[in-house]
């Protein structure tokens, strides 16, 4: 039986504080249908990251998310009808395609991805999370050997594949969590040299422990007072990847940035660099071999949080932004 209705989740209003399950609503809508050089997706899966609710607070590399508007993200699909020369019934597609079960998207929006087991990976090693590690750390922060590389949110999506990454190119990596469990995952799993919990542990004092001759390179995916903490331990020519700034993102942003920037950027010729990865596309492709080679060797160990149902799709946000996640968190829709 060919579907008729499409299901979406509609952000409700922008939420004053904390993200909340109120702040959306499940609704149905009639089967979208694509005009010249528009595409038909089925979603398969749909990506859940920090930035969802950071596209709450106003433009970014994006236009805001606002009351009203289908609540976006980039998702995993099929194409079930094209009117766009480059794609085909069937084709295996990407894009910002929102929190929805079938969404149209305008065919230069989308990218075509080959087909491989589990397509999950398309999403997380091989997709938009194994780039923003891969890039980040190797193009901003030019990791050398014997550095020493500390990660936030090390569990994370990104967090996880940057460490794993930094041991392969020969350095001693520090990873920051929330949790004595992701600590240990973190050292016992990924090979991670040191883990701290900085929920229970004095930061500066663990930092100083974890890291005797000072920090080479960090990449930052929480800012506020983790950048802080570590910036006053960061060595001479010491280069800060900024990937992200979790702690900012649900709830009232924070009055006072991460004290020290200005005066120790300049006396100990810190490199502090901001990215995105589209900033990186012409180079998508020289990523995969690498990233696919130290895969198949377990060098990298995969990672993926999968919930099942769109449903889940608000639950599943909250949660990330909570730290619930090990690796990778995504929905999946059908």
């Amino acid at each position: 039986m060919t579907q008729s209705r499409n299901r979406q989740f509609v952000l409700t209003e922008i939420p004053k504080g904390k993200l909340g399950l109120e702040h959306f609503v499940l609704q149905e809508s009639a089967m979208p249908q694509p005009d010249d050089g528009e595409v038909l997706i089925k979603v398969r899966y749909i990506s859940i990251d920090p930035a969802n609710r950071a596209w709450m607070q106003g433009k970014t590399y994006r236009d805001a998310v606002k009351a009203g508007d289908i609540m976006a993200g980039y998702a995993l699909g099929d194409v079930v009808q094209s009117r766009h020369p480059k794609f085909k019934r069937g084709d295996l597609v990407s894009g910002d395609c929102g929190w929805q079960e079938n969404a149209v998207r305008p065919g230069e929006q989308l990218q075509k991805l080959r087909s491989m087991e589990p397509v999950t990976h398309l999403m997380s090693v091989y997709g938009i999370t194994g780039l923003t590690a891969y890039f980040g750390l190797l193009e901003i922060g030019t990791p050398q050997p014997d550095e020493t590389l500390v990660i936030s949110a090390a569990a994370g999506a990104v967090g996880s594949v940057a460490g794993q990454i930094g041991k392969i190119k020969g350095c001693r990596v520090v990873g920051i969590t929330g949790s004595d469990e992701k600590c240990a995952w973190l050292t016992s799993d990924l090979g991670f040299d040191a883990a701290i919990n900085y929920k229970k542990q004095d930061l500066h004092t663990a930092l100083r422990q974890a890291c005797p001759d000072g920090i080479d390179i960090y990449f930052d995916n929480v800012g506020g007072d983790i950048l802080e903490a570590v910036l006053f331990q960061t060595k001479m020519h010491g280069r800060i990847i900024c990937c992200g700034m979790v702690s900012g993102y649900d709830g009232e942003l924070p009055a006072n940035g991460p004290r020290g920037i200005p005066g120790l950027l300049v006396v100990n010729r810190i490199t502090m660099r901001g990215f995105i990865v589209m900033d990186f596309l012409e180079k998508f492709g020289q990523a995969l071999k690498p990233l696919a080679d130290w895969v198949a060797t377990g060098r990298i160990q995969v990672k993926e949080d999968v919930i099942d149902g769109l449903e889940n799709t608000p639950k599943a946000l909250i949660g990330l932004l909570h730290g619930e996640n090990y690796g990778k968190r995504m929905v999946k829709v059908s």
